[in-house]
């Protein structure tokens, strides 16, 4: 069982020779695929091992327990240990998104329901960097777009993790958020106490890691400079200091004015529109795939409703997975891992199955 470790184990003692070499390390790119490697196989190697170790223990507690039945009694903890260990592995062993371990840019967008969708555009964005915060990770806020009631038109954020483990990415853990999050609450503009829904859509992106890495062509390139401004349209800015950055051959728009120097709303601009244009390989790339290897969980809809978050009944639920909890007080507080967790052990499941077919 589990030929293919044999090579990943190869694979892992040659990587871990390839650390070795100081040339690795002179290239910060090359460097970083090879560590990000490196921890995956490692997680790999570590679960064969345990396997390997709890199927010799059983082997040999039956072995004994022919002559001494006392050993015959440790025989079906050990079967549930073996039965444990094989199934990490083999969820290990399901092919892993590429860019797990990837940094991304997220970007959340007011919907249905006006100043309220934009007012929970912020919420949400209080959630998430609480959320980031909770893992250690950092955050930079690169865009927004503010609404005249103190929330966000539009609002993009970049968050960066610290692993270089590919389970540990923030991709790996933020990809399931893109969609539409409807709210039901007393919006704080009604009068009459009713409780209204509302949508807020969120679009996550994996961040390049090089500027290299996404060849654009400048000629591909439709820059237009002009005056910032801020909520209602008045200005903020006496210098054409915003950038409008349009990708010719894809059609894909980036609007940067966060910051006052033209040069660094450029630079940011153009981290977005890598991140979009890595996006969309990506989604080319899934769309050719089989089903085993295509998400079954993050779709390609951007518009599906993926979450409710019922302020009256202090519920939040997940339409993918099935996941419901009434702690919504704590999530917008950042305790999503849970319902990060549910995402991807329902996406592990939906791959499994797929295999399972194929086979």
């Amino acid at each position: 069982m589990f030929e293919s470790v044999r090579g990943l184990i190869a694979e892992h003692r040659s990587v871990q020779e390839e650390l070795s070499d100081p040339a690795v390390h002179a290239d910060a790119a090359r460097a970083k695929r090879v560590n990000r490697r490196y921890a995956e196989l490692s997680r790999i190697v570590a679960a064969h091992d345990a396997w390997a170790a709890a199927t010799d223990d059983l082997e040999a507690a039956r072995e004994l327990a022919k002559e001494d039945e006392a050993f015959a009694a440790e025989v079906p903890a050990l079967e549930q240990t073996v039965s444990d260990a094989q199934e990490r592995l083999r969820r290990l062993l399901i092919p892993r998104d590429p860019d797990d371990a990837r940094d991304v840019i997220m970007e959340i967008k007011a919907g249905e329901g006006g100043a309220e969708s934009a007012l929970f555009a912020a919420d949400l964005l209080r959630m998430y960097l609480q959320y980031a915060a909770s893992k250690g990770w950092k955050t930079e806020l690169l865009e927004r777009n503010e609404s005249d009631l103190g929330g966000y038109k539009d609002v993009q954020v970049a968050i960066k993790g610290s692993s270089s483990d590919p389970a540990q990415g923030v991709w790996a853990h933020l990809k399931y958020e893109g969609g539409v999050h409807r709210v039901q609450r007393v919006p704080a503009t009604e009068s009459q106490g009713r409780i209204h829904t509302s949508t807020t859509g969120v679009l996550v992106f994996p961040e390049v890691d090089e500027p290299d890495e996404i060849e654009i062509n400048p000629n591909d390139l439709k820059i237009d400079v002009f005056r910032s401004s801020g909520p209602g349209g008045q200005s903020v800015n006496t210098t054409d200091s915003a950038v409008r950055i349009t990708h010719v051959p894809s059609g894909i728009v980036v609007s940067m004015q966060n910051e006052k120097s033209q040069l660094q709303n450029r630079e940011a601009g153009m981290r977005v529109l890598r991140a979009r244009l890595l996006a969309k390989q990506q989604e080319e790339r899934d769309a050719a795939a089989s089903d085993a290897r295509r998400s079954q969980i993050r779709g390609m809809d951007r518009s599906e409703r993926i979450r409710t978050y019922n302020f009256p009944e202090n519920r939040i639920a997940d339409h993918r997975t099935g996941y419901k909890s009434y702690n919504l007080d704590q999530v917008m507080d950042g305790a999503l891992e849970p319902i990060v967790a549910s995402a991807i052990a329902a996406d592990e499941e939906a791959r499994l199955a797929a295999l399972g077919s194929d086979a």
